[in-house]
């Protein structure tokens, strides 16, 4: 079966990765934006026609029907907006400018219906900013809602399913990489879903902020042509129009200067980096468990695991989204670092930056994915957890000194540092150290009944248990 593939993308995300992005490129490539300037230029004109204050005619329904339906742009349309920019039109010359090219396409295209007297009021007083800001919210709102969110759900999903299965399943837990009190597998699960429900909440959550109020933010050729109008209510309404109910929501920014200043992007960004991060965390600890033989990956027929060692299952889905999790969250950092700085009342060095928007959650989209094809994969060798951890009886030290605290007797963490630090503990050692000790029997049979199988706390618990 031919495979197609893009074997001249500069990007994997166009090539190799592009069958893990879904619809991502077609909400965040240069098509989507020009579709969604169209959409912010003709409900602009819309709303201008229906604004008191504002002297323009009514609109008649078939009129308002030819205004949503035009944004709709065909990938032949697209191509035209760009022909306007780079080589101009029958009508007009060479634009160089993109925002400029939209507004002359929808004027041609009005010209030719009944809204022909009211061209010029397409993208009347606004700049291009006032275009770009909203179209980029939208397209951030739209990518959140359409793959990322979708993808961190089937994420947290398989987590959760993992930590009620795992519950129970001890695991020699380490910290600073030595052997530490027993945990379960399904308590750590359920810790990485704890963290990244909360960064997924927090983006569902988001507020996106956008302007509409010209050149300097100030206004100024809207109260020049229409004085009566209420244009910072006129703005905000028209901003908050384009929102759903369904994830990150635009909100209006009544002071900016001519850009909207971009903190509410590095906010949103640096939520994803968060996300991204943990994640990034949980891909290196299943890297360390498969490598320790306690998680085990399943083969899948016909599969190479290596060149040249045949019997090789790697954990390629975990390394692969480690790699692009690294990438989303460079330029997710840069985007947080550079956007909200802007020369003056603006500069343009933020225009090439936010066209690659979709380049930073195309790579984090990509590592949701392998993080999902490696979770698919995986399942946890209980047999092999239970016999590491029968190898540690010393990790039973922390229970026997306290429960001695409990006891009165003096010096009880002294007493179990100098019998287990830097030393090999064996289970019966142990045993025969507890009956050294001048304790009641009852406490002593106590004591021996810990093991390193049954010391995991309230973890089953924790296991089961989302936290709200």
């Amino acid at each position: 079966m031919p495979v197609r593939r893009n074997i001249n993308a500069v990007s994997p995300l166009d090539g190799r990765y592009a069958g893990k992005l879904g619809s991502l490129s077609r909400v965040s490539g240069e098509g989507a934006l020009a579709r969604y300037r169209a959409l912010v230029e003709c409900r602009y004109l819309q709303k201008l026609c229906a604004t008191p204050g504002v002297k323009i005619r009514r609109l008649k329904p078939a009129e308002e029907a030819i205004l949503q339906k035009l944004p709709l742009l065909s990938d032949r349309d697209v191509l035209g907006i760009i022909a306007i920019e780079e080589t101009g039109s029958a009508r007009v010359p060479p634009t160089r400018h993109d925002v400029k090219a939209v507004e002359y396409f929808l004027k041609e295209k009005l010209r030719r219906t009944s809204l022909r007297d009211i061209t010029e009021f397409v993208h009347f007083a606004l700049t291009s900013e006032d275009v770009n800001n909203i179209s980029y919210a939208l397209m951030l709102r739209d990518c959140l809602n359409a793959e990322v969110l979708p993808a961190l759900a089937e994420i947290l999903g398989a987590l959760d399913a993992m930590a009620v299965k795992y519950a129970a399943a001890p695991l020699l837990a380490r910290t600073h990489g030595q052997p530490a009190v027993p945990t379960t597998f399904g308590k750590e699960f359920r810790v990485f879903h704890a963290r990244l429900s909360r960064q997924a909440a927090q983006l569902k959550a988001a507020r996106i902020c956008a302007k509409l109020n010209g050149a300097s933010g100030n206004y100024n050729a809207h109260a020049a042509a229409f004085p009566g109008a209420d244009w910072r209510r006129f703005s905000k309404e028209f901003i908050e129009s384009f929102n759903s109910g369904a994830g990150p929501a635009l909100e209006y920014n009544p002071l900016t200067t001519q850009i909207e200043p971009h903190d509410s992007y590095a906010e949103l960004f640096d939520n994803l980096r968060r996300a991204n991060t943990i994640l990034l965390a949980f891909c290196q600890d299943m890297w360390r468990y498969i490598s320790a033989g306690l998680v085990a990956q399943k083969a899948v027929a016909g599969e190479v695991g290596s060149s040249t060692m045949p019997q090789k299952v790697n954990p390629i889905h975990f390394e692969n989204a480690e790699g692009n999790l690294g990438l989303a969250n460079a330029l997710l950092g840069f985007f947080s670092s550079k956007l909200p700085v802007s020369r003056l009342q603006r500069d343009l060095s933020d225009s090439t930056v936010e066209r690659n928007f979709g380049a930073a959650l195309g790579h984090g989209l990509s590592a949701y994915k392998s993080v999902l094809a490696g979770l698919s994969r995986v399942a946890v060798d209980e047999a092999a957890a239970r016999a590491e951890l029968e190898l540690h009886p010393e990790v039973l030290a922390e229970g026997i000194q306290t429960i001695l605290r409990r006891e009165g007797e003096t010096g009880p963490y002294e007493l179990l540092s100098r019998f287990t630090r830097g030393r090999a503990v064996t289970a019966a050692g142990l045993r025969g150290f507890i009956d050294g000790l001048k304790l009641k029997p009852a406490v002593k049979a106590e004591l021996k009944r810990l093991s390193p199988l049954n010391y995991t706390g309230l973890s089953e618990k924790l296991a089961k248990t989302k936290e709200s």
